[in-house]
């Protein structure tokens, strides 16, 4: 394929809804470069508050830093406040105050764009100034031609859709079944089990049958077993804590761990509510392994409406509110698109 020039704004706000996939609301958006080449992509929300501008620049600073080779940054402000005439633009406290944390760190803000609904325009353009440019014409950019021929799209939220359920009932029954059969079994006997299952799901090209999803999320209902399984995905020979929490010397096979959502999400549709927090929460976790916080968060959070009870998820949500970085996107060698989302 092709390197992406980035030439103008347009260009610029393409990539951004092309590698996030999907358009931002009320976020703020920074892109690091090291010289001309581009390097990690940080969607986060605006703050919500005035007052807080400091804490919030520190925490955005800390994301971008873990780029160790990045010496500056581009970045984009989409918010549906108005610009009033004579006035600074909206969140300008907050721009200022990364400006100078950045700059504590060695990192400059090479150029910043402010996106509303319908237009776009630089963000350092003076008070009462109109450049403004319909969003439209991003349409018409070379880099959103480029992803469109690779089969890119761009969604118009972030909401996560999941796909419907089917035969609830007699899926339920099939699985537990198959708890049955498992709580009989020595706890190790049944994790290997489990794990060659799993592992042969994930070396196939095709989706398992109905028998053996009940297996594999009756497997899912057991901690011990669930851990197993979720340290199988990346593909990785190291301790499964290390994998777990993204800290290995080796690269995930990203196309392996992409499988493996969509593996989980068939499944999802085999199954029924009592069974589905387990499942709901490893493709929360999957999301937070590829930086896309905020979907980990609704992935953790469904998870919950299903089990409210479900510590897992409880604590995997509590982690993501507390802006732990999985540790493989904080080396852009090993990162998922080089892409972080955190809400």
């Amino acid at each position: 394929m092709n390197e992406l020039t980035i030439k103008d704004p347009a260009d610029l706000l393409s990539f951004i809804g092309h590698t996030l996939g999907f358009w931002p609301k009320e976020s703020l958006v920074c892109i690091t470069l090291d010289n001309n080449k581009v390097g990690a992509t940080l969607r986060i929300d605006l703050p919500r508050q005035p007052g807080h501008e400091l804490p919030y620049a520190r925490t955005v600073s800390s994301y971008l830093t873990s780029d160790t080779t990045a010496t500056s940054i581009v970045f984009a402000v989409y918010t549906t406040t108005h610009c009033e005439p004579g006035q600074p633009k909206p969140h300008a406290a907050t721009i200022a105050a990364l400006t100078g944390v950045l700059a504590e760190n060695g990192i400059t803000i090479r150029d910043g764009i402010f996106v509303s609904n319908d237009t776009y325009s630089p963000y350092d353009s003076e008070p009462g100034q109109d450049i403004s440019l319909p969003i439209s014409t991003t349409e018409y950019s070379q880099v959103n031609a480029e992803f469109i021929y690779r089969g890119s799209t761009i969604e118009p939220t972030n909401k996560i859709m999941l796909p419907a359920p089917t035969q609830e009932a007699a899926k339920s029954i099939a699985v537990e079944e198959r708890l049955h059969t498992i709580s009989t079994q020595h706890p190790d006997d049944a994790a290997q089990e489990a794990s060659q299952l799993w592992t042969r799901m994930l070396e196939s090209k095709d989706f398992p049958t109905d028998e053996d999803c009940a297996s594999l999320i009756a497997s899912f209902q057991f901690p011990h077993i669930r851990d197993r399984l979720m340290a199988d995905i990346p593909g990785i020979d190291e301790p499964p804590q290390h994998i777990l929490f993204a800290q290995t010397n080796t690269p995930p096979k990203w196309s392996r761990i992409e499988w493996a959502q969509q593996l989980l999400l068939h499944a999802y549709t085999r199954t029924s509510p009592q069974h589905a927090a387990p499942i709901l929460t490893t493709i929360g976790y999957i999301n937070w392994w590829q930086g896309r916080g905020s979907k980990a968060h609704q992935y953790m959070q469904l998870a919950l409406d299903t089990d409210p009870g479900y510590r897992f998820a409880r604590l995997s949500d509590q982690m993501l509110g507390a802006g732990i970085i999985a540790g493989w996107n904080t080396n852009k060698d090993t990162a998922y698109k080089t892409q972080l989302d955190m809400p």
